[in-house]
């Protein structure tokens, strides 16, 4: 059911994630192609904070901070598995797979790599700063619509 709480966890997720997805293109060589790498990412958030942060709203304010770390994890999980999939996706097309568990396992392989690289200081400060502050402001949302 909408409510004002799972409408604003989204939009505070969805702007989280946009922003850290600009600060993960700088880590990528300068020649690569993101394509929709923003849109998926937003698209993704959108999802997670309405179910995951939204649909929790209302069970205080450390429920708040945790429903936020949770969505923020859920989130970076999500895109890591999104964009691995796309990228297997575009090597199988190309015939570089031995069959199909070799496929899907160089996803989690890929999940790994772009995890590792993305693991800086910037990234993951920016992520708990966001989506705990998307958990607040969604408990805090929750209240004042009540």
């Amino acid at each position: 059911m909408p409510t004002a709480a799972r409408f604003v966890a989204a939009l505070c997720l969805a702007v989280l994630a946009w922003v850290v997805s600009e600060q993960i293109k700088p880590l990528f060589d300068e020649d690569k192609a993101f394509g929709n790498f923003n849109l998926i990412n937003f698209v993704i958030a959108v999802a997670v904070g309405w179910q995951v942060i939204g649909s929790r709203a209302g069970r205080g304010l450390s429920a708040a901070i945790n429903n936020g770390l949770t969505g923020g994890i859920v989130l970076v999980f999500w895109c890591l598995l999104a964009h691995s999939a796309i990228r297997m996706f575009e090597i199988s097309m190309r015939g570089r797979y031995g069959g199909a568990f070799e496929a899907f396992s160089a996803i989690f392989e890929m999940m790994v790599e772009n995890g590792i690289l993305i693991a800086t200081s910037l990234i993951i400060g920016t992520l708990l700063i966001g989506s705990v502050a998307s958990g607040v402001i969604a408990e805090m949302t929750n209240k004042r619509a009540s």
